[in-house]
């Protein structure tokens, strides 16, 4: 059955980012438009063995494209814009953002085929426009990247606020704070409905302002004034990087870069006015001539990734940076969940090498970027919503904050999923349908969906291998040869083919058994061969492993 979806009403369509952290993706609609905010992506997924990226399927608007007016970026981290490179195509739509967002998205595109056809809009920080029947305003907040954005969207049938990623900082080290005084202005405007980042629902308190954690780098870097420094933080947190440059010049040390994208966003940050009050920043190799005492390293890495700058200098295989025993690593980042076994792996080589690892559980050189509870409270406070939309977490985080929001006598409260089709207004809030929704996979240069036959299948494989089979028959169903088997993951001793032989027996016994239809029928025969071996290499393997069955027919002449 067609889905309904009642025109006089506003919509609010999350196809990510509700029920995970990450590969945000919402959609509101009304009179038939449909606009979008953020396109992201996650990093890898347990179960798709051999994917790194993860995005949402944008299957529900991708069918009705020709109703999408626009994408709103909020800001440009990789869950809010990481997937246009990999879905633009689907919808071509024109794409909004401020000066640094649209900046950083321009070189991620440069490297497609399609980049001279994506029409990007830059809208100045503060700045307002029109697409159909929506007034959009971007709204200044601060986050662990440059020119965070709320959004406050009016429809003919009332205001939204979208948070997107924030928190308050009144002294965020670089760009503006958050522009409360306009959250309050839309407040008396009359909000109905909240939109808001779940992410830190269960910290107590306010997060912190990054001005503290410039001040306790400055304090950490003097007490250590021999060797080496290298500092690992995200590569977008500009706002950091700087901290970390002014800590160390106030050492008496400069500043070199390690990590392809930390010279990317350091160039898109120059491009639009940011960081220019430091242009003698190092390159790896340049950095590598100074005096130990003297120089400071900001890597990128921080989550343990394997292909990142710290990774290699802890196995000793970057072609530029080493660092040797004496020398101090500062992780001045938060342990990203799922990522703190690669994190551990990388400090414990570290270690080994007789390198200082000093971590924001030993010092405080990390606020988060996103907003505690006290945050969330004053958020409720000065937009006085009619009805609170947790999104940006997993379950647990938008149960927490709906019930935050109902202790803060918000009346309305709506629990969103991917998929779920909420109304806004008018009247009271609530699901009114389910929208296609689900996950694809950066699988190589293809996408396929989550569930897809590749990756059953490829789990299989991880857990219980895989045999191939090639039988030969001729234009009788008769063998011609011994059935060939190659179970590569599953033997590796000298006598293989002994133990083969088994098997290669009881496939010869099943097919022998098939009547003369049945082996001239190519799906009979696999079957039977499947059948053969299930049995047989569960019992003395204790496997169910994939069999790929290969059958060729030869004609015999006589």
């Amino acid at each position: 059955m067609d889905l309904y979806l009642p025109k006089d009403e506003v919509l609010f369509v999350p196809l990510g980012g509700s029920g995970e952290i990450g590969m945000n993706m919402n959609l509101y609609g009304y009179d038939d438009q449909w606009l979008m905010v953020d396109m992201g992506v996650s990093f890898g997924e347990e179960g798709l063995p051999g994917v790194d990226v993860v995005m949402p399927d944008p299957a529900f608007i991708e069918d009705r494209k020709d109703k999408l007016l626009g994408l709103v970026l909020t800001h440009a981290h990789e869950d809010h814009l990481g997937a246009v490179p990999y879905l633009w195509k689907r919808l071509k739509c024109p794409i909004y953002a401020t000066p640094f967002a649209a900046e950083f998205l321009k070189a991620k595109l440069s490297e497609t085929d399609f980049a001279d056809q994506v029409p990007i809009h830059v809208i100045e920080l503060g700045g307002r426009f029109t697409l159909g029947c929506f007034d959009i305003e971007f709204v200044t907040m601060t986050h662990s990247i440059l020119e965070p954005n709320a959004l406050a969207i009016r429809t003919p049938k009332g205001l939204i606020v979208h948070t997107g990623d924030w928190k308050f900082d009144p002294d965020p080290q670089i760009g503006e704070a958050s522009d409360v005084k306009k959250l309050e202005a839309l407040g008396d405007e009359g909000v109905i409905a909240l939109v808001c980042d779940s992410t830190n629902v269960f910290s107590e308190g306010k997060t912190g302002s990054e001005s503290e954690v410039a001040k306790n780098l400055s304090t950490l870097f003097a007490e250590h004034p021999q060797g080496r420094i290298a500092v690992a933080c995200f590569a977008t947190n500009v706002a950091r990087v700087q901290s970390v440059i002014e800590a160390a010049h106030e050492n008496g040390r400069c500043v070199g870069l390690a990590g392809r994208s930390l010279d990317r966003v350091t160039e898109v940050a120059r491009e639009v006015g940011y960081l220019t009050e430091y242009p003698n920043l190092l390159s790896a190799e340049v950095a590598m001539e100074v005096p130990k005492d003297q120089v400071l390293l900001i890597c990128t890495g921080s989550q343990g990734e394997p292909r990142a700058a710290l990774s290699r200098i802890a196995k000793g295989d970057h072609p530029t940076v080493q660092l040797d025993a004496g020398d101090t690593v500062v992780f001045s980042s938060r342990e990203i969940p799922g990522n703190e076994k690669a994190i551990g792996y990388v400090q414990n080589l570290l270690i080994r090498r007789g390198i200082k690892v000093i971590t924001a559980r030993d010092e405080p050189i990390h606020v988060s970027g996103h907003p505690g509870r006290e945050d969330l409270t004053r958020m409720y406070q000065l937009t006085r919503p009619k009805i609170l939309v947790p999104v940006h977490g997993e379950t647990r985080h938008l149960c927490e904050q709906a019930a935050l929001g109902a202790e803060c006598q918000i009346p309305e409260q709506v629990i969103p999923h991917d998929g779920t089709v909420i109304r806004l207004s008018p009247g009271d809030a609530h699901v009114i349908g389910i929208a296609e929704a689900g996950v694809l996979a950066l699988d190589g240069g293809r996408l396929l969906k989550r569930d897809a036959n590749t990756f059953r299948n490829r789990n299989r494989i991880v857990w219980n291998g895989v045999m191939f089979v090639t039988i030969v028959l001729n234009q009788f169903g008769e063998m011609v040869n011994d059935p060939m088997i190659t179970a590569p993951s599953l033997y590796d001793e000298p006598d293989d083919d002994i133990r083969l032989n088994h098997f290669a027996a009881e496939i010869s016994n099943r097919v022998d058994q098939l009547n003369d239809d049945e082996v001239l029928d190519d799906a009979a025969v696999i079957l039977a061969v499947r059948q053969a071996l299930r049995r047989p290499v569960r019992q003395r393997l204790g496997k169910r492993p994939l069999i790929e069955v290969h059958l060729v027919r030869v004609n015999e002449q006589g």
